[in-house]
């Protein structure tokens, strides 16, 4: 009984590095991710997954239902960021850093904003876990579909130790997650959460992986 957390397969915009608007889905080598994800997770006893609303993930989510069965259930705070009015342009377009601290995006969420939706979604997915899941037994797993920026947010400053974080060029210490990367949170003691894998794209090859730079 565990709580796998997914990142959607790749988009153009991935590829192309474009701050995404809400509704793009899924390239070709994003569908064939999210295919080969779902047939990892054939027969691992998912029966449930929350997906975002945007087209990226749930394409991402119906790949796993076609494979297990599960329940699938649409939530919106699983969103990845607002960048608001800059959604469609080309970091390289933009001039600058829209990832930097203390950028708001006009029309789009703060980082304090997304920081805060993050926190209250994982509260209530702990909440439903604990509830349905972990009194159930080994066996069922609940699956949720979400976006690299959310999933950096929950995993970095909720989740992971600062040992378990990648030292990057720019000195950062964050995490890298691909397209449909898997990590998996399981219990610990009678109520602690311990992620016991990090962003496995195991199930992918050297023609169906991408980069992980494209973040949103």
């Amino acid at each position: 009984m565990a709580i796998l957390l997914i990142r959607h397969g790749e988009t153009e915009g991935n590829r192309n590095r474009i701050i995404q608007v809400p509704e793009t889905p899924l390239s070709d080598r994003g569908l064939e991710q999210a295919s080969r994800l779902g047939r990892r997770l054939a027969s691992a006893g998912v029966s449930e997954i929350w997906t975002s609303h945007l087209a990226r993930a749930r394409m991402t989510a119906e790949a796993v239902l076609r494979t297990t069965g599960a329940a699938l259930r649409e939530e919106p705070d699983l969103e990845e960021r607002n960048f608001g009015a800059i959604r469609g342009t080309a970091y390289a377009d933009l001039g600058f850093d829209p990832f930097m601290p203390g950028y708001a995006p006009p029309e789009g969420e703060t980082w304090e904003a997304f920081n805060d939706r993050v926190d209250r979604t994982w509260e209530r997915i702990e909440r439903h876990w604990f509830d349905h899941f972990r009194k159930a037994g080994e066996g069922r797993h609940l699956a949720i579909v979400s976006h690299g920026l959310f999933l950096r947010s929950l995993m970095e400053r909720r989740l992971l130790s600062d040992e378990q974080l990648e030292t990057h060029g720019d000195g950062k210490r964050q995490i890298t997650i691909a397209n449909t990367a898997l990590s998996v949170v399981a219990p610990v003691g009678d109520a602690g959460l311990r992620v016991e894998l990090i962003a496995c794209t195991a199930h992918l090859d050297d023609e169906t992986a991408n980069d992980a730079d494209s973040i949103v």
